[in-house]
């Protein structure tokens, strides 16, 4: 009854109203024979899940709205275009085995979804019994129950050998909120890498902030964004790794208008550090997971670009290079950095609005923000970085495709 009720709530009305859903819904002769607060239970459940759905659309497009979500789940959910490539790199390395793929730490199903929709066999592995049932549904929505499976179960304790390959995505919230040190994810770091590599093949999903530090030699490590966000970090263990470069960034563009995604890769070439160079005609910001997988030497190729200074991942350079691993802005002025001084360029060129980016800078961009007091028509790219020890401020204007720069 539920899952019927949810089909004949629009989410624009629990959004617009929710006090009339609420009512509507109370209603709904399919509840009048119900307790008061078992119905009352079963209104603010298909509220919740309606309103999870709105959000989820974010990762999973059309999808979401056929499928059931925790807000736990959704926040950790994988989204759809990156567990599809994931699950295709998986695919084809194991799609002729006989045995099949476990997800450990499944949560709602995501990646165990893409997987199944790649080819594979999938058995997931929880430990909670409500995110078992919401990837039980999801399997059933998906008409996908065939190839995978779902069990309450503890992950720590599944037998990786015996898989084809493992797949491992573990808990990075806690009840004090989000984790940021692996040795706390749940399992902890150390229990997750031996999973991976014990079985035949395996594949490990991480914070995009995982320190390089804690990934094991032999792995190939991969840090991947979404429209530019850098999302996570997966590393590839066994026959996953094979061949795979040590380093990569993957960039998953949607393309305006058609929502087509494309992929890019990065791969590591081992090329030296950048020369450096005083800010140029234009100032390219690479894409954060070229920037986390220690790409950006890459990307200055790709510019014929120099870097600003050693340790920020700024280029410039003369030369106006369409490239989807960097945003391109035209420098228009360079100045030591000074509110006063920012504040009255800005309003020679009539600015009211802009955009604040900065990389190497201690500078509180909010409070910047709220201290400028702009009041013009115009708009314009604040940079804030630094040259060695001194912080700078670069006023820029994005190019937008199509354009060739203008006199700066």
């Amino acid at each position: 009854m539920g899952e019927r009720l949810l089909g004949e709530v629009a989410p624009g009305e629990s959004a617009a109203d929710p006090l009339r859903a609420v009512d509507r819904l109370r209603r709904h002769p399919a509840l009048a024979e119900l307790p008061e607060e078992e119905a009352a239970a079963l209104v603010h459940a298909l509220l919740t899940q309606v309103r999870l759905r709105s959000r989820a659309k974010a990762k999973f497009g059309p999808l979401a709205d056929q499928m059931f979500f925790t807000p736990a789940g959704l926040e950790q959910a994988t989204r759809a275009p990156v567990a599809a490539y994931r699950a295709r790199r998986i695919a084809d390395r194991v799609a002729s085995a006989t045995a099949p793929v476990a997800d450990l730490c499944c949560g709602i199903g995501a990646d165990l979804l893409a997987l199944a929709r790649a080819g594979l066999s999938v058995e997931g592995v929880d430990q909670d019994p409500l995110t078992v049932a919401v990837a039980e549904a999801n399997i059933a929505a998906a008409g996908l129950a065939v190839r995978a499976q779902v069990r309450l179960g503890d992950a720590t304790q599944v037998r990786s050998a015996e898989y084809a390959a493992v797949f491992c995505d573990p808990a990075r919230r806690s009840h004090r909120g989000r984790v940021f040190d692996p040795r706390a994810y749940s399992p902890a770091w150390d229990t997750v890498v031996a999973l991976a590599q014990a079985a035949p093949a395996g594949c490990v999903k991480a914070a995009p902030g995982l320190p390089h530090e804690s990934i094991p030699d032999g792995t190939a490590a991969e840090w991947i964004s979404v429209d530019r966000e850098v999302k996570e970090t997966t590393l590839w263990f066994g026959a996953l790794a094979e061949g795979a470069p040590s380093r990569q960034a993957t960039l998953v563009r949607t393309k305006p208008g058609s929502g087509e995604v494309e992929i890019i890769t990065v791969v590591d070439h081992r090329l030296g550090t950048p020369p450096l160079s005083r800010p140029l005609r234009y100032l390219y910001e690479p894409d954060n997971a070229v920037v986390r997988s220690h790409l950006v030497a890459e990307a200055a190729a790709a510019v014929n670009g120099s870097l600003l200074d050693p340790a920020i991942a700024y280029l410039t350079s003369d030369s106006l290079v369409r490239t989807p691993l960097c945003q391109v802005y035209e420098v228009r002025e360079v100045m030591p950095f000074s509110l006063k001084r920012l504040r009255a360029a800005l309003r020679e060129r009539n600015v009211g609005t802009v955009t604040i980016k900065k990389r190497g800078s201690a500078v509180d961009v909010e409070r910047l923000r709220r201290d400028l007091k702009l009041r013009g028509s115009e708009t314009a790219v604040v940079v804030l970085t630094r040259f060695g020890s001194r912080p700078y401020c670069l006023l820029c204007a994005e190019v937008a495709a199509g354009e060739d720069g203008g006199s700066p």
